[in-house]
């Protein structure tokens, strides 16, 4: 990595005594030296050593200076916090504007100056606040930031959080995500159909739009027009499966909203966030471990989960029921047994994304307190000789593989009005590289001829006797298109093969088309795969 002397793009923001150790120690790492060891080796002459954080940014500046080709397995070994993208994609999560919420929950803490249920010390909430909830600032920031501790940033899934998506207004809808899609385009547009044409070769693609909503708010037209959007993946708060639970939380609506919303989530190829929280007014730690069940035996099957057990804050009606001693919360060992109990049955399928909310211990008035509940669980699940078998507990990560050594698989599981195939490639010691979620609508059930799939068909007609591929992805560290490492999972034609097995089962099961719901950065993935470009949908017809 010599470039003959000093760095000819030198920044004033690192001295020069600490460019010559970070070329020294690029130089050691990358014939083979530990990483930690080789900084350790070179102190400064203040008495501390170079961070990855420098070797990161002096690896650019050789790159860029010296013109040399970029190193994925070095890049790999000095990047801090590797675990941000080691599930295949970058994720930068922004929130909304305070906006009214249509729900009356009583566990939802109250902040004028925030979106609803959020508070100003969670990490995301304060970036967000210090960005006054500006999408491009929020936007620009992660990347920045990425950017700046060594991660791709090519593939980027957009989560926008910030209460109910569907009670703001179209046009702010609209404005936000044409906001969010500049800053990956790095141009602005004049509308949102503009922006989603430039990302489909931007260098920054959008190849994941997620939004969170009620599952009361969920219908035929506000699926077409967040389609439009570029919306492919639905936090909906379903919170308990029991009606009497949900009364008393005045969540304002039945856990048959929730399973007719995820009906029509799954036949118009959404993927589908639940959360459920544990320890609400009224439940006991046996209903919760009975309610937990109704996920998987009563045609839900969500794709991903959050679990967040109430956490009671002041300014929630909650506190004053607790005050009366009308609630008594949880403790972090009852939440610890409970969470090790009832996890080891979630399904192959699915995936446990959270466990506890990132709220600071400082809001929480009673009860757990810890942040690192997960780790407590799996400790705990470890201890009985328990195993999880969720996506997240089986990710492959940074472990190599060969492809040769894979295997498919396809699960098929039923959920309301649809037959789900999970294919999946595993290594040898079950670990998951990718997967793809295909839907076959049961056509068949006269209970699916209901008044919202009709007007479903109606508004977006290429889902009407159609396949649907609803996620396709390939886990491991996420890789800038067009490079490779070996070992890694990406980017060696998992997903092409993945794809070709889920037109031979559309084919089988007598479907004429096979329609998948992509994101804007994806389409051009799907057009090389034989798909064309319909209203709202990539379309392949099936001979």
């Amino acid at each position: 990595m010599n470039t003959g002397g000093q760095n000819p793009f030198f920044k004033n923001e690192i001295s020069q005594e600490i460019f010559s150790t970070a070329q020294v120690v690029l130089e050691e790492i990358k014939g083979g030296e530990p990483v930690l060891k080789s900084i350790r080796r070179h102190p400064l002459t203040n008495g501390g050593y170079v961070s990855k954080h420098n070797l990161v940014t002096v690896y650019r500046q050789l790159m860029q200076s010296a013109g040399l080709q970029p190193d994925a397995q070095l890049l790999a070994r000095i990047r801090m916090k590797p675990m941000r993208s080691l599930s295949g994609v970058s994720t930068i999560t922004v929130l909304t504007k305070p906006h009214p919420c249509p729900g009356e929950c009583i566990f939802c803490p109250e902040d004028a100056e925030l979106p609803k249920s959020y508070l100003r010390k969670e990490p995301g909430a304060a970036r967000a606040y210090q960005s006054q909830f500006d999408p491009y600032r929020q936007v620009s920031s992660r990347l920045d930031s990425y950017h700046a501790i060594g991660h791709p940033t090519d593939k980027i899934e957009l989560l926008i959080l910030g209460g109910c998506w569907t009670a703001y207004p179209a046009d702010y809808q609209d404005w936000f995500i044409l906001r969010c899609l500049d800053a990956l385009n790095k141009e602005d547009s004049p509308d949102i159909e503009e922006a989603q044409r430039l990302n489909q070769h931007a260098s920054h693609r959008n190849v994941g739009l997620v939004v969170e909503t009620r599952p009361d708010e969920i219908t035929p037209q506000r699926l077409t027009q967040m389609r439009c959007q570029g919306v492919t993946k639905i936090q909906l708060g379903a919170q308990s499966f029991d009606d009497h639970i949900l009364m008393l939380n005045r969540r304002g609506h039945t856990s048959q909203d929730t399973l007719q919303a995820t009906a029509m989530l799954r036949a118009a190829g959404f993927k589908i966030v639940l959360h459920w929280m544990p320890n609400l007014l009224g439940a006991t730690l046996e209903t919760d471990r009975a309610d937990f069940q109704h996920l998987w035996s009563d045609g839900y099957a969500p794709d991903e989960l959050k679990i967040y057990p109430t956490q009671l804050i002041e300014s929630s009606a909650l506190y004053q029921l607790w005050l009366k001693k009308e609630y008594t919360p949880y403790t972090t060992e009852e939440l610890i047994q409970l969470i090790a109990d009832i996890k080891p049955d979630i399904p192959p399928y699915c995936r446990v994304n959270r466990i506890v909310r990132d709220i600071p211990a400082d809001y929480i008035v009673a009860g757990n307190k810890r942040s690192s509940l997960r780790q407590d669980v799996l400790a705990e699940m470890a201890r009985r000789g328990a195993q999880c078998r969720c996506i997240r507990c089986r990710e492959v990560r940074g472990h190599p593989v060969d492809i040769n050594k894979l295997e498919m698989k396809d699960m098929t599981y039923s959920a309301a009005y649809a037959e789900e195939h999970f294919l999946n490639y595993v290594t040898s010691e079950n670990r998951l590289a990718g997967y793809l979620r295909l839907s076959l609508p049961d056509i068949s059930n006269q209970a699916v001829h209901e008044t919202w799939r009709d007007e479903l068909y109606q508004l977006m007609p290429e889902l009407k006797g159609a396949a649907i591929v609803r996620e396709v992805h390939v886990y491991g560290q996420s890789l800038e298109i067009g490079s490779d490492l070996p070992g890694a999972s990406q980017h060696i034609g998992l997903g092409t093969s993945l794809l070709q097995r889920a037109e031979d089962i559309t084919r089988q099961k007598g479907f004429p088309s096979l329609v998948v719901i992509s994101a804007v950065g994806t389409c051009e993935y799907y057009r090389k795969r034989g798909f064309t470009e319909s209203e709202y949908y990539m379309v392949k017809a099936i001979s």
